[in-house]
């Protein structure tokens, strides 16, 4: 049975939010491409170093006592296999949320029988107040049951 986006994405969230690099790098393509902006410097990268990038900061985490603050800002269909999910997500470290958050536009495909992320744009190290500022409602849009 085709499992829901919607239960798939929910599940990536909770595995970010676990630091669970073993469960997310089956949620990951293997053709995985991205593309991260940090202080107006281009980074483009592929499934290898989108996985060292992760361990390192579940490494963070784990050895920090922090948690992770995911907030999920839209959902937009883009074509019947793909739907792209923006979110952003900062760290609470000692209590306290850092004064930055990283900005992702995820791309999913449904392929083989699981969904998949296979694109990424990333805009890292935005001020915090920025993405508070987002809000949800004009952003997200309705899965097609």
């Amino acid at each position: 049975m085709k499992e829901s986006f919607r239960e798939f994405i929910e599940k990536f969230k909770e595995t970010w939010r676990n630091s669970s690099i073993s469960e997310l790098r089956e949620m990951i393509c293997n053709n995985y491409e991205a593309q991260e902006i940090r202080n107006q410097e281009k980074v483009n990268f592929g499934y290898k170093e989108s996985i060292d990038g992760w361990e390192q900061a579940f490494n963070y985490v784990k050895n920090h006592d922090a948690e992770w603050m995911l907030t999920e800002v839209g959902v937009i269909p883009l074509r019947n296999d793909e739907v792209m999910v923006i979110l952003w997500a900062t760290l609470v470290v000692d209590g306290k949320k850092l004064e930055t958050a990283n900005l992702f536009f995820e791309t999913f495909r449904y392929e083989n029988g699981d969904w998949k992320l296979v694109r990424s744009y990333i805009e890292a190290g935005l001020p915090l107040e920025k993405m508070v500022d987002l809000g949800t409602s004009d952003l997200i849009l309705k899965e097609k049951r």
